[in-house]
């Protein structure tokens, strides 16, 4: 791939890729930040005040603001544009206009010659990942979404308020798509080193209490939607953790939307799944060994996908 060293560029400056955009600032990921949008008023406004950041920052970073030929050279190109989820909708109510949206804009990108990686968070993110990835003719590896990341990280919040342990030590993960048919994978979970299943049997009212904790993990957005709007601040730090994650080549696993070629019994769709991401982007989808009824509540997760797909790609 032909780049510029640690060069990102936003495409939809609004909630949530300015949530993003700020958390790159504010975490020295990037050397460079530019950003696109169709409201190029308020995207100038931004940037001035993102490059006020740059005193308190731990790493200068330069924002800009410009089109799309900014991304010929770009390591990372960062999809945020999109119509926004309303009060009522689930993600795949937004899925006919978001993908005209994308098509037209990964075309923009791909006539500038870029090479780079495209990170896609606008939804339905699943669907609008493998938009992007038969839209722009990239490698697979090269294309990724945000996938469960958002999912997983508000999961392992409410786990740990409920355990009363640090977040951190809290090794649980939400897999599917990003949306109503995702699932928590119990069976692989851990808290502060124990495994959940000998917390279960030890107090089995933990197994109730955790479906609780699943549903009001699976259900956040739609109460955040109804509180202020839109979702940004967790999907923006989510974005800069896959972001630093492809720029520093840490090689970590997280759970994105990639593209399955034979793991979990699927093929050729975008999911959330955990995946090794470094430089060139994913390097593998890691394959969780998972239990009887996880695996029924995957594949149905997938058939959800794939049925809202087949209105545009009647041969997935």
């Amino acid at each position: 791939m032909k780049y510029v060293e640690n060069k990102v560029v936003l495409i939809g400056a609004g909630a949530v890729g300015i949530a993003y955009a700020y958390a790159l600032v504010n975490q020295g990921i990037a050397d460079e930040l530019v950003l696109l949008d169709t409201n190029e008023n308020r995207t100038r406004g931004e940037v001035t005040d993102l490059n006020h950041c740059e005193a308190w920052a731990p790493s200068p970073i330069t924002v800009t603001h410009g089109g799309y030929e900014e991304c010929r050279d770009a390591a990372i190109v960062v999809l945020c544009a999109g119509a926004a989820q309303k009060t009522g909708q689930t993600r795949l109510d937004m899925v006919g206009t978001n993908v005209r949206i994308t098509q037209d804009i990964v075309s923009e990108v791909m006539a500038s010659g870029f090479d780079g990686i495209f990170l896609v968070a606008t939804n339905p993110v699943d669907i609008l990942t493998y938009a992007t990835w038969r839209h722009s003719g990239l490698p697979s590896a090269q294309v990724l979404g945000s996938g469960t990341s958002l999912d997983t990280a508000r999961l392992r919040y409410n786990l740990a308020q409920y355990f009363e342990v640090a977040t951190t030590n809290v090794h649980a993960m939400i897999i599917g798509e990003h949306g109503d048919s995702e699932l928590p994978v119990w069976s692989a979970a851990s808290i502060a080193g124990r495994s959940l299943a000998k917390r279960i049997a030890a107090n089995p009212q933990i197994e109730a209490d955790i479906e609780d904790i699943y549903v009001r993990t699976r259900d956040a957005a739609y109460d955040i939607i109804a509180a202020k709007g839109s979702t940004s601040y967790g999907i923006g730090m989510a974005l800069a953790r896959i972001t630093r994650a492809i720029l520093s080549n840490q090689k970590v696993t997280l759970p994105v939307s990639a593209l399955l070629e034979g793991q979990y019994g699927q093929e050729g769709i975008y999911i959330g799944v955990p995946a090794s991401i470094g430089r060139r982007g994913v390097r593998e989808v890691v394959e969780l060994d998972l239990d009887e009824q996880e695996t029924q509540r995957f594949t149905a997760s997938a058939d959800t996908l794939r049925t809202v797909m087949r209105e545009f790609w009647p041969e997935v």
